[in-house]
């Protein structure tokens, strides 16, 4: 038998054997608790939806989920851990639209977000939305806000999830749309902010409604508009920033699972195949209305194909606005 052909041979043998050990392993996955990590400090957005899917899993997997928190330079501290992690079907990374910004904002980034993970499925995405503290801010709509800012320009601060996440553009893009003046204070994660913006340490928030609902229904916080193109169903009342006069301003966030590079596909699939029966549970449906997402279907090349299209996205609107790391 000629060489070339033994080769080709062996590696035909080889892909097979790969395979078989592949779907034996998925078979048998998992054989202990799975880790999430998750970008950003407890009690942000992304908090808001990585835990009860978490539990979701615990239950259809009866291996525990476990979240890890690890917070840092506008979710990109994480993000690294992540995706030096063993590809071994046991550590996933919750990351976010953040990091389809943070490659034209952090020029010396040891991981690749297209090149270093393999994009498992998009979880959800809910629209940013103005919040304010309403012992701090006297504005009940939008178009007052807006007009006692420009009053008082570079007297507001507002605060974000860190700098360049979406928190932080979409409260550079207010600035832009509206020509105010007003001063960013990035947090270690929405969590942080958002108690921050409780507590009137800090009067506005262009946050993620994942995490801003809980606040609003309970008074805390007085939403002044969302940044979508029409209303959210959990806040009916609460307008679009186009019906509240500022046409153009549009941000949503998004959350997805990511596994490291090189794990194996066959897992991939598999808690693929998980999550999508885990987003078609009540208890799943349930707290996404609260948290103002829909239950999105995209998945494996479609949710890839989508975080590169966000890459480019973002690398324009940062370039177009001359967004500087604070």
């Amino acid at each position: 038998m000629k060489p070339r052909i033994v080769r080709c041979a062996l590696l035909t043998f080889l892909a097979v054997v790969s395979a078989a050990a592949g779907r034996a392993q998925a078979q048998s996955w998992p054989e202990k608790p799975i880790t999430f990590i998750v970008p950003f400090a407890a009690g942000g957005g992304t908090d808001a939806f990585a835990r009860p899917l978490a539990a979701q899993l615990d239950a259809q997997l009866g291996k525990r989920v476990l979240i890890e928190n690890r917070a840092g330079a506008g979710g990109t501290v994480g993000a690294s851990a992540a995706s030096k992690a063993a590809p071994d079907g046991y550590t996933f990374f919750m990351g976010a639209a953040h990091h389809t910004i943070a490659p034209s904002l952090y020029p010396n980034l040891d991981y690749n977000i297209e090149k270093d993970f393999i994009a498992v499925a998009l979880i959800a995405r809910p629209p940013q939305v103005v919040v304010v503290n309403p012992d701090k801010v006297a504005a009940k709509t939008l178009a007052e806000f807006i007009a006692y800012a420009k009053a008082n320009p570079g007297k507001l601060n507002y605060g974000s999830a860190g700098a360049g996440t979406t928190h932080h553009l979409a409260g550079e893009l207010f600035k832009i749309l509206t020509k105010t003046n007003i001063q960013h204070v990035p947090y270690r994660g929405a969590g942080p902010a958002m108690q921050d913006l409780i507590a009137g340490h800090v009067p506005v928030v262009f946050d993620g409604l994942g995490s801003s609902a809980a606040p609003v229904r309970a008074g805390q916080l007085r939403a002044l508009a969302v940044a979508a193109p029409k209303r959210v169903p959990a806040f009916p009342d609460l307008p679009t920033a186009a019906e509240a006069g500022l046409a153009g301003y549009e941000v949503s966030t998004w959350y997805g699972l990511f596994a490291p590079k090189n794990t194996p596909p066959a897992i991939v699939e598999q808690m693929a195949k998980e999550l999508q029966k885990a987003m078609q549970t009540s208890a799943i449906k349930e707290a996404w209305e609260r948290n103002g997402s829909d239950v999105p279907d995209v998945a494996g090349p479609a949710f890839t194909k989508m975080v590169s299209a966000e890459v480019e996205r973002w690398r324009k609107v940062v370039t177009e606005a001359n967004v500087k790391l604070d």
